[in-house]
């Protein structure tokens, strides 16, 4: 299949969003679609999905004119769209996944589970997939799901694939694991649009790449003709200042974990944080450092060992006695656990400093205001009015209204679990910033990631997880890719 998609332009009301854009794919090529949060990236595949009607261009299909008035129109052209929230039932086997809505029937009516999972297999033959038709999607790691929703995508004969996002959540090996399964379709002819901000996956896997900025094309062409700090540069307009890691003026132990455990998660974990510093946690998904920190913080369970806070012993058993301690926690997956998305703005960035803004039975919603508007202009959010929806922002911007919650409370020791996620290049460089503007400032700043290279980027050191234990403590030339992935995957142990 060849795609050509000429001069698209959208406007939502007077926000013109995509401005007359060229985006082009020959099958059996991996091509990536970058930009920042807002650069027009999901508007362009929504409009090539069928969600969206284009208001102006056209959308050729070897070198046929098409136009999708629906999603099911542009599958039956043979154009899958696998979204970053995969569409799968968990409590359903994979093969009947691969059929819904689709059921094959025997003549007497009843659903013909043989047939449907013959077909199932011949496709996971086609795809060199090693797996059992019948298993139960609950029990698939996360890179096998993303598997599932590429086999239904070949089941229904797509020639071309849209993915967005698909190793947000996944671990060093299930990367690896869709990556093989994409060379596999490349090989078959099937072309692939790969949507990330990882550039490194996007150097790795990737044949040639389109960058979209403010709804224009300003980039396009063969990744092996460009560097990651080019694109980078493209998606942004201008050269990212990639600082040197700082090293730190390390002030007292504030926090301090002696033989932790959950009798679970994490077990013998001992670490401290010194104030003015920032001190990374990193490893594989599922290493139990955000159970770790989540029991810290009061909102999990510690079972045995001691926790100081600023040289004290403390037991904290609710969040609300972690932020009077000095605490302040960001979470991962912000979409789930960060954002409350029926609030506004100025909401979600007051909920830390409700409990202590108040003038008898009654909000003070004159010093709340003046807290917003500081961390507001402290941390460049960029925004519309205060009342809107926290949803409307940008998912850099979104992930600076947490912060600005916590920021709002001044706390002395800051949890940032992967605050990075889900942002653009320029909002990561821009958080990055603040993180060390804290650390500066005297707050105690713990980054919990599973990016290497974001833990290289701001701590001074790191500590390395490893099935719930610390495998080593990291600092200066020894906190490098090799040494924390080995100590990640056991090898180094």
């Amino acid at each position: 299949m060849t795609l050509l998609m000429k001069e698209i332009s959208k406007s939502f009301g007077s926000n013109l969003v995509l401005d007359k854009v060229d985006f082009s794919l020959e099958g059996g090529q991996v091509k990536a679609l970058l930009g920042e949060n807002g650069a027009g990236k999901s508007t362009l595949m929504n409009i090539l999905g069928g969600v969206l009607p284009a208001d102006g261009g056209q959308i050729l299909i070897d070198g046929q004119e098409v136009s999708f008035h629906n999603p099911r129109e542009s599958l039956d052209h043979g154009i899958a769209f696998i979204h970053q929230e995969l569409n799968l039932i968990n409590d359903l086997a994979v093969y009947e996944n691969l059929f819904l809505g689709r059921e094959v029937h025997k003549k007497g009516g009843a659903i013909d589970h043989a047939a449907m999972k013959a077909r199932t297999q011949e496709v996971f033959d086609r795809m060199g997939l090693d797996l059992d038709p019948s298993v139960m999607v609950r029990d698939l790691d996360a890179s096998y799901k993303q598997i599932v929703e590429i086999s239904r995508a070949m089941m229904m004969n797509a020639q071309l694939v849209i993915m967005d996002e698909p190793t947000t959540s996944l671990t060093d090996p299930e990367i690896e694991r869709v990556f093989s399964m994409m060379r596999t379709l490349r090989n078959q002819g099937v072309g692939l649009i790969f949507i990330s901000h990882k550039l490194g996956e996007v150097m790795e896997i990737c044949d040639s790449y389109t960058v979209l900025r403010d709804g224009h094309m300003v980039a396009s062409g063969l990744v092996k003709d460009t560097t990651s700090r080019q694109i980078a540069a493209d998606m942004v307009g201008h050269e990212l200042i990639m600082r040197e890691r700082r090293s730190s003026e390390r002030g007292e132990v504030v926090l301090k974990g002696e033989h932790l455990g959950d009798g679970h998660y994490f077990n013998d974990v001992s670490f401290e944080v010194h104030s003015g510093e920032v001190v990374g946690f990193t490893g594989l998904l599922g290493d139990g450092r955000s159970e770790l920190f989540q029991a810290v913080f009061g909102a999990g369970k510690l079972t045995s060992g001691t926790l100081e806070v600023c040289g004290r012993p403390v037991t904290i058993h609710s969040t609300s006695q972690a932020v009077k301690l000095g605490l302040g926690y960001v979470p991962r997956n912000r979409k789930e656990n960060g954002i409350i998305k029926d609030m506004s703005i100025f909401e979600n960035g007051s909920l830390a400093t409700l409990s202590s803004r108040r003038k008898g039975p009654f909000l003070d919603n004159e010093r709340l205001e003046e807290d917003f508007a500081r961390q507001k202009a402290g941390l460049s959010i960029k925004m519309g009015s205060e009342d809107d929806l926290i949803t409307s922002l940008s998912g850099g911007n979104q992930q600076k209204v947490v912060l600005a919650r916590w920021l709002s409370a001044s706390p002395k020791i800051l949890i940032l679990d992967n605050p990075t996620q889900g942002v653009d290049v320029g909002a990561k460089e821009e958080i990055y910033e603040i993180i060390l503007r804290l650390a500066g400032e005297g707050v105690a700043v713990v980054v919990l990631s599973s990016e290497a290279q974001e833990v290289i980027r701001v701590a001074s050191r790191c500590y390395v997880m490893y099935h719930g234990r610390i495998t080593a403590s990291l600092e200066g030339g020894d906190m490098n890719e090799h040494n924390i992935m080995s100590l990640a995957t056991g090898a180094g142990e």
